[in-house]
C-alpha cells in the first residue's frame, strides 16, 4: 500500500467506511424485508402451481406457508454468521423455487 498522505487520506475516507457496522445491520435488515418478500412471493407462487388439489386451495395453503417462509427469513437474516451469507440463503431457495414455478408453469 502506498504511505503517501494522499492514498493515506483517501483509505481513512472511504476504505474506513465500507467497514462501519450498521452497514452489516443495514443489509441483513434489506434481506431481510427485500430477500424474504421475494421468497414468499416465489413460495406462495410455487405452490400454487405445483399443489394437486383445487387452484382456490393451492393458492391459500401457499399464501400460508408464504407467511411463516417471511418470518424464517428475517430470522435467517440475523442468525447467520455474515450478511453476505444471509443473502445467500435467501436468494438460493428464491432462484429454486422461481425455477420450479416456470418448469411447472412450462408443463401445464
Amino acid at each position: 500500500m502506498d504511505s503517501t498522505p494522499l492514498a493515506s487520506s483517501w483509505y481513512s475516507r472511504f476504505g474506513g467506511f465500507l467497514t462501519r457496522p450498521w452497514l452489516g445491520v443495514l443489509s441483513r435488515t434489506l434481506a431481510a424485508i427485500l430477500g424474504g418478500y421475494a421468497l414468499a412471493a416465489t413460495c406462495a407462487t410455487f405452490f400454487a402451481v405445483a399443489l394437486p388439489i383445487a387452484r382456490s386451495q393451492a393458492v391459500l395453503t401457499g399464501m400460508l406457508v408464504a407467511i411463516v417462509l417471511c418470518a424464517c427469513a428475517a430470522l435467517w437474516a440475523f442468525a447467520t454468521r455474515t450478511a453476505l451469507r444471509a443473502w445467500v440463503g435467501i436468494l438460493i431457495p428464491t432462484a429454486l423455487l422461481w425455477l420450479g414455478t416456470l418448469w411447472l408453469g412450462a408443463m401445464a
